[in-house]
């Protein structure tokens, strides 16, 4: 029992992925306290000085996106944001970065997130994890013919493939655990579907056991919890 307790611990962290801040990215947390007034200032308008654009430009004022391929960033725990910072942008010339693209390919955030100092992505993210979810723009789930499976893997898993309860690490209604895994709900559940494709694929690679759950999940199993997740409040 303890055994098996230990193993469903250490495997869940469904969809987005854990982001707790390793030891690698020590140095970036151990900054100042952030400034929010200075990330909403370059998150509003950037820094075209340093190449840096204005965030809101994808995603939204104070991080309520409208479009789907871009991530509501609102609400997002500081940590969380801040790791994903860090991983989009590589370590070095010679390596690639933790968080890439489909098929391979850089994700289109590497050169904004590698234009950010480790005082930038705090403040950026200090920003954000304090900003509502527009109701008026947040997503819903539209599909009511996956909604019964969407919420049977959210609440339960998939615990023949070993797929744990997304609401065991994402909360049961999708608010996430601050400082540790991300808000899902009223996220694009196009968005979610993708990320966990990414997941199964490695081309986002900045997760382990996350690759190694979305690889026991179906494209019908991933589309049905994603569409569930973004309809939580």
């Amino acid at each position: 029992m303890k055994l098996m307790l230990s193993r469903i611990v250490i495997a869940s962290s469904l969809l987005l992925g854990s982001s707790v801040v390793s030891l690698a990215h020590a140095a970036d947390v151990a900054v100042a306290k952030p400034d929010a007034a200075k990330g909403e200032q370059l998150y509003t308008n950037g820094d075209m000085a340093r190449g840096v654009l204005a965030c809101a430009s994808c995603h939204g004022a104070a991080g309520n996106s409208t479009i789907p391929a871009n991530p509501n960033l609102s609400s997002q725990p500081h940590e969380y944001l801040v790791k994903q910072l860090v991983d989009f942008a590589p370590k070095d010339e010679k390596s690639k970065p933790a968080r890439g693209g489909p098929d391979g390919a850089p994700s289109v955030m590497t050169p904004f997130a590698s234009a950010l100092t480790a005082e930038d992505r705090q403040n950026i993210a200090y920003y954000l994890a304090q900003q509502p979810l527009d109701p008026e723009t947040a997503a819903s789930a539209t599909n009511e013919a996956t909604m019964e499976r969407g919420q049977h893997i959210w609440r339960g898993g998939l615990p023949d493939r070993k797929v744990p309860a997304c609401a065991g690490c994402h909360s049961p209604n999708g608010a996430g655990i601050p400082g540790a895994y991300p808000r899902l709900a009223g996220q694009h559940p196009s968005y979610l579907a993708d990320q966990l494709k990414h997941f199964r694929s490695n081309d986002r690679a900045n997760s382990t056991v996350m690759h190694e759950i979305a690889d026991r999940m179906s494209d019908a199993d991933i589309a049905a919890v994603a569409d569930y997740a973004a309809g939580l409040r």
